[in-house]
C-alpha cells in the first residue's frame, strides 16, 4: 500500500527511527506514540521512516497510512523552523481569530496553499483549542503562548519571539522548577499553562534573583491554577504570621520592589546597602514603590470578592496553594486519605455505594452516575478490568481538564486509584490531548513519584490491591472524547466510534470491562469519601448533586476557572461571578457544552445551571466550557463556526454525520457570505433533526445542537442575514468599514491598513477604499477616537 505522505526524500538517520520503535515496541497499540516520537524527532513524518517502522514491526504500512491520515496533529511534509498554532478555539473565534489568522499569513508573505514563509523560518496552522481560552485571540509558537492579539499587534509577537529565539531564551521561559519551601514565609506564583502564557516565568525569576541578592529569608513557591486567570501573572506573600498580600498583572520589573516591600535583608551590611538604594531610589524618582502598590490587591476588594464568594472549591479544594508535584505538600492537605479509608476500611461494593447515594454524575457530557456505572464494570465477569481518564478535552473553549491535569495531578491519581479499588481494576491509562504538554508532563511525574512512594504500583498503600497506570496522548482528533473512539485510539487504531451495546462497562478496551470517567470526576471522589456522601449530596439541586468546574471565558470580564454548586443561575456566573460584559456591550448569550452543547439567550439568564434544566432550554452540561457572548456577535456566525468544526472532525464512519452535518455547513455558509434563499432556514433546521436522530455516536447526535439552539432564539437573525444583512455586524461580506466624523486626521488608520484603502490625509477626515477594503479590522483596532463604524 501506498503510505500517505508527500514528504521529500532525505537523508533521513533512521538509527533514531529504530530507537523510538525500541522505546515505544513492536505491536500495533504503538503505533499513535511510534508517530509521535518519529514527528517529534524530524518534526514531520518521513516516509523512509514509515517505512523502517513497517519493517522492524507488527504494523503493516495500511496501518500507519490510516492512522496518520485519520489525526490531524500528525504532518506529512516538512515545515519551516518554527510553527505558528493559530488558536481557532470558541472564546478566540468571537475575539477574532479569523482575523488575527489572516494578518499572521499577510506578515510572513504566505499565500495561496502554502503554510510556510519564503524563507522556511515559520509554518502556520490551525487548531481547534490552546486551552487558553482567557487570553483569546491567543497563537503559539513552538510552545510559547502570547495572547490578546489583535491583527496589528501580530508583527510584534512574532518579532518578540525570534529575539526571545536569538537570546536563546525560548527554552528557559518554559523551565518549570519545583522547589520545596524551607521556610515559614514563602511567596507563591501560579505556573498553570495561562499563568506562563502571562509572563509568570519571568516574573518567578526575577523573583528568585531579588530574594538571592538580598539573602532575604523567603522561597519562591510554584502553585497550580488561582482561577483568577485575567488577573495573571499572580504573586502572593506569605508572611511568618500567616497574613498574606497578593499581587496582580505582576510584571519582573515589579519582583524586586516586593521583596524589598516584605523582607529585609539578612546581615547589617546587605541592611545598609538596601536602605542606601532605597534612598537613591526615591531620589530619582517619586514613584519608587509604585509598581508594588498599583498592583496590590485584597481579598475584600469588590472585585476579588465578587469572583470569590459564590465559588466552593471541592474538586479544586487546594486552589493556588499547593505546588502541583510535591507529594508531602498534597498529603499534609490529607492527600491519599480517601484512598487509604477505602482500602483499609470499606469493601469495593460500599465505595460504590457511596459514590452512588452522593449522586455524582460524569462531568464530561451527559452526565450519567458514576456509581451505576461503577457497579455495571463491578459486576462484569472477567479478572482483568481497566479504568481510563478521559483528559482529551477537544471542546474548544474549555480549558478545565489542562488546568486540573496540571494543578492537581495527586488529586486525579487519587479519585483513579480509589475507582480502580472500586470496579476491580489493575491497569489504567490517562488519555490526555498532546497539545497540553504541561499537563501531560505533570501527569507523568506524579504517576513516577507515586510508585516511587508505593501509592501506585504493586501493593498499593501495602495492600493487596494493585494499579498500574499509563499515559497516552492523543494525536488530535475532537472524536475521541466520545468513550469508544477514545478506547480504539488506545489500541492503535484510528478513532472511530463503535455502536452500543455492548458498553465499555461489559466489553471496552481489548474487550475487557472497561471504566471510563473524566479527570474532574475523578477530583472530585477524594472529597466524597474523605467528607462523606452525604455532604456533597446536600449541595446542588435535585438530580444534579455538587459542584460544577467551569471554564468562563469569550466576551466577560473577569475570565478564569470557576467552581460553583450545581443550580446557581447563568446570570450569577457570567454578571456576578464574571463581571459582565466588557466595553459597555450587551450580554447576548452564553454558550454552554462546546459543540455538543447550546447558546442560552441574554432573557433566559436566571435558569438554573443543571443537568436537567439545561437540556430543556436546548443546551447540555458537557464538560463545562461556558464561553460568553455579546451584542457584536453574530448568532449564524456562531452557528457556523461550530457545525464547521463538527464536521471537520466528523469520523466519517455514518452518512448522516459526514454527509449532514456538510449539507449544514453549505447552507451555512451561504448565509454568512450574503448568499442565502428563501427555504435556507427550513431546509437547515429539517437537516439539523435528522443529523440529531439518525448518526450513530454522540458526535453526530449533538452536532446540530448549536444550531438549533440558535434557530429557536436568534431565528431574527437568520432571517437578516436572508435579506442580505448582518445584525451584528460581523459577517465580513455583509459589512463595510467607515469612517465618521470623529476622524482627527492622526493617518494611524492609513499607516497600518495592509491593502492602502486608507489614502494618508494628515488632518482631514480619511475615507476607506471599498474596493481594496478585506474588512480586516485593524483600522478600528488602531483609531484612537472610535472614528471608524461598520454597517
Amino acid at each position: 500500500m501506498t503510505l500517505v505522505t508527500s514528504a521529500v526524500k532525505n537523508n533521513i538517520d533512521l538509527s533514531r527511527t529504530d530507537a523510538i520503535v525500541e522505546k515505544f515496541g513492536t505491536k500495533q497499540n504503538a503505533v499513535i506514540p511510534i508517530l509521535q516520537a518519529i514527528q517529534e524527532e524530524y518534526r514531520y513524518l518521513p516516509e523512509e521512516a514509515l517505512r523502517r517502522v513497517c519493517e522492524i514491526t507488527d504494523i503493516t504500512p495500511a496501518s500507519i497510512s490510516g492512522v496518520a491520515s485519520f489525526y490531524s496533529q500528525f504532518r506529512h511534509k516538512p515545515v519551516g523552523r518554527h510553527l505558528i498554532s493559530v488558536c481557532h478555539g470558541t472564546a478566540c473565534h468571537v475575539k477574532g481569530a479569523e482575523l488575527v489568522h489572516d494578518a499572521i499569513l499577510r506578515d510572513l508573505g504566505i499565500s495561496g496553499d502554502d503554510d510556510t514563509d519564503r524563507d522556511g523560518v515559520f509554518t502556520v496552522q490551525k487548531v481547534s483549542c490552546l486551552g487558553c481560552c482567557t487570553l483569546a485571540p491567543a497563537l503559539q509558537i513552538d510552545g510559547i503562548t502570547y495572547g490578546h492579539l489583535t491583527p496589528d499587534t501580530v508583527h510584534k509577537s512574532l518579532k518578540d519571539f525570534l529575539q526571545l529565539e536569538q537570546r536563546g531564551a525560548v527554552a528557559s521561559r518554559f523551565t518549570i522548577q519545583h522547589k520545596e519551601p524551607k521556610l515559614s514565609a514563602e511567596i507563591r506564583i501560579g505556573m498553570g499553562s495561562c499563568c506562563i502564557a502571562g509572563g509568570s516565568s519571568d516574573v518567578r525569576d526575577a523573583l528568585e534573583t531579588a530574594i538571592h541578592d538580598t539573602h532575604a529569608a523567603v522561597a519562591v513557591k510554584t502553585v497550580g491554577c488561582v482561577g483568577m486567570c485575567h488577573r495573571t501573572p499572580l504573586v502572593e506573600v506569605i508572611a511568618p504570621d500567616g497574613g498574606s498580600t497578593m499581587y496582580a498583572k505582576v510584571d519582573a520589573n515589579d519582583a524586586a520592589g516586593i521583596v524589598k516591600r516584605h523582607f529585609k535583608p539578612h546581615g547589617i551590611i546587605r541592611q545598609l546597602k538596601a536602605g542606601l538604594s532605597g534612598m537613591i531610589d526615591s531620589l530619582l524618582t517619586d514613584e519608587s514603590w509604585e509598581p508594588v502598590t498599583r498592583y496590590s490587591i485584597d481579598v475584600r476588594e469588590p472585585s476579588v470578592h465578587a469572583f470569590a464568594h459564590r465559588q466552593l472549591h471541592l474538586a479544586t479544594e487546594t486552589c493556588g496553594r499547593v505546588d502541583p508535584l510535591n507529594l508531602d505538600e498534597y498529603i499534609q492537605h490529607e492527600g491519599f486519605t480517601a484512598l487509604r479509608k477505602c482500602i483499609d476500611e470499606h469493601t469495593p461494593q460500599e465505595v460504590i455505594e457511596a459514590i452512588r447515594q452522593s449522586g455524582l454524575r460524569g462531568r464530561g457530557g451527559a452526565g450519567f452516575p458514576t456509581g451505576d456505572k461503577w457497579n455495571m464494570v463491578r459486576k462484569s465477569e472477567g479478572e482483568l478490568k481497566y479504568i481510563i481518564c478521559n483528559g482529551d478535552e477537544g471542546d474548544p473553549g474549555a480549558f478545565m481538564d489542562r488546568m486540573m491535569l496540571e494543578s492537581y495531578p495527586y488529586r486525579v491519581l487519587e479519585g483513579m486509584a480509589i475507582a480502580a479499588y472500586a470496579v476491580g481494576a489493575s491497569e489504567g491509562y490517562l488519555y490526555i490531548r498532546a497539545e497540553y504538554p504541561l499537563a501531560v508532563k505533570r501527569i507523568k511525574e506524579a504517576i513516577e513519584v507515586c510508585q516511587n512512594k508505593g501509592l501506585l504500583g504493586e501493593h498499593v498503600a501495602g495492600s493487596s490491591f494493585s494499579l498500574n497506570l499509563h499515559v497516552m496522548e492523543g494525536a488530535g482528533a475532537f472524536v475521541c472524547g466520545e468513550e469508544t473512539a477514545l478506547m480504539a485510539s488506545i489500541e492503535g487504531r484510528r478513532g472511530n466510534p463503535r455502536l452500543r451495546p455492548p458498553y465499555p462497562a461489559e466489553s471496552g478496551l481489548w474487550g475487557k470491562p472497561t471504566s471510563i470517567n473524566n479527570v474532574e470526576t475523578y477530583a472530585l471522589v477524594p472529597w466524597i469519601m474523605r467528607n462523606g456522601h452525604e455532604e456533597f449530596a446536600a449541595l446542588g439541586t435535585g438530580k444534579s448533586k455538587g459542584t460544577k468546574v467551569f471554564a468562563l471565558a469569550g466576551k466577560i470580564v473577569r475570565g478564569g476557572l470557576i467552581e460553583v454548586p450545581m443550580g446557581i443561575t447563568v446570570n450569577e456566573i457570567v454578571n456576578e461571578i464574571g463581571g459582565g460584559v466588557p466595553n459597555g456591550r450587551k450580554f447576548k448569550a452564553v454558550q454552554i457544552g462546546g459543540p455538543s452543547g447550546g447558546c442560552i439567550p441574554a432573557q433566559l439568564g436566571d435558569t438554573p445551571v443543571d443537568y436537567e434544566t439545561l437540556k430543556s432550554v436546548g443546551a447540555i452540561m458537557g464538560s463545562g466550557g461556558l464561553v460568553v457572548i455579546d451584542d457584536t456577535d453574530c448568532m449564524v456566525d456562531i452557528a457556523r463556526y461550530f457545525i464547521e468544526f463538527t464536521q471537520r472532525e466528523s469520523c466519517g464512519k455514518c452518512t448522516f454525520c459526514r454527509v449532514g452535518t456538510q449539507r449544514m455547513l453549505d447552507i451555512l455558509t451561504r448565509l454568512c457570505s450574503g448568499k442565502g434563499k428563501h427555504g435556507d432556514i427550513e431546509k437547515l433546521e429539517e437537516l439539523a433533526h435528522q443529523v440529531k436522530l439518525s448518526s450513530l455516536c454522540g458526535l453526530g447526535q449533538t452536532a446540530p445542537n448549536p444550531v438549533l439552539s440558535t434557530l429557536r432564539y436568534f431565528r431574527d437573525e437568520y432571517e437578516a442575514h436572508i435579506a442580505g444583512h448582518c445584525p451584528a455586524g460581523k459577517c465580513r461580506a455583509l459589512i463595510h468599514y467607515t469612517i465618521n466624523d470623529q476622524c482627527i486626521g492622526c493617518t494611524k488608520c492609513a499607516q497600518k491598513c495592509p491593502t492602502d484603502a486608507i489614502s494618508i490625509l494628515p488632518y482631514q477626515k480619511h475615507e476607506i477604499d471599498q474596493l481594496k477594503c478585506i474588512r480586516c479590522d485593524t483600522c478600528r483596532h488602531v483609531c484612537p477616537t472610535d472614528a471608524v463604524t461598520v454597517n
